[in-house]
């Protein structure tokens, strides 16, 4: 029959696993390290993954596929595991196929006693108030966005600063990345953020190398695409440590 469902671009999957959690009907899966809709029956075509997606790589499209199996996405709900025929069992393992949950990956609100800091003003605790963390991971329309502030900051700015969670990350939502290694461009995925959230800041922490200028580009094109007017600062860390501006 020809339906309304979920088509996922492997090509734009980064592997993240945030539909898998999202799907609670068990039609997604990661499979050899992407997204792939493994149970056309399960999925009802309503989408509920796609704003989990943080690289836009699902759509609903209509084309001919399975019926919607109502009573065994239910089944699935109450057995807490996905149902498998012995056929798919086999030919995923034909394949080399590991369909793989990543319930570490769901998106988090965390909750911190601010009340127990110490005195004198060293704080040992975690300071991050979300998951995930990573830029990439991030759906764009996460609750924890809007009217936040964010701190956009290099992987690296974390291990050189040693107050970096007291002095930068407190009361803030943080988002990490590494415009050197990730093969992204930050800037879409922040303009989006911009344009679907009501962000109060940006605060970009860099390190002074080069390389990790990068970071704060994107986000200053981000901001000059989206049309929004953002408070926006930079601090940039040196190598040994020190917060140099």
């Amino acid at each position: 029959m020809k339906r309304k469902i979920v088509d996922i671009d492997r090509e734009k999957c980064n592997g993240c696993g945030l539909c898998v959690s999202a799907c609670h009907e068990g039609a997604i899966a990661l499979v050899n390290g992407k997204a792939e809709l493994v149970r056309e029956d399960y999925c009802d075509g309503l989408g509920n993954c796609l704003p989990a997606c943080p690289a836009g790589a699902i759509t609903v499209v209509e084309r001919h596929a399975e019926p919607f199996d109502e009573q065994a996405a239910m089944r699935h709900k109450e057995n807490a595991g996905r149902e498998e025929t012995g056929e798919q069992r086999h030919a995923a393992s034909t394949n080399g196929k590991h369909a793989v949950k990543c319930p570490g990956r769901a998106m988090k609100v965390l909750q911190r006693n601010t009340d127990s800091r110490p005195a004198d003003g060293v704080h040992c605790e975690s300071r991050l108030s979300q998951w995930p963390v990573q830029l990439r991971l991030v759906p764009v329309n996460a609750k924890f966005l809007n009217n936040a502030e964010l701190l956009i900051a290099a992987d690296c700015t974390a291990y050189a600063y040693g107050a970096f969670h007291s002095d930068f990350m407190d009361g803030r939502v943080t988002l990490i990345g590494c415009p050197k290694l990730d093969d992204a461009d930050y800037s879409e995925k922040l303009e989006s953020i911009l344009r679907n959230n009501d962000i109060r800041s940006i605060t970009v922490v860099r390190m002074e190398v080069p390389c990790c200028g990068g970071i704060e580009y994107a986000v200053r094109k981000a901001i000059d695409k989206s049309g929004r007017d953002t408070p926006f600062a930079v601090r940039v860390i040196s190598t040994d440590g020190r917060l140099l501006h």
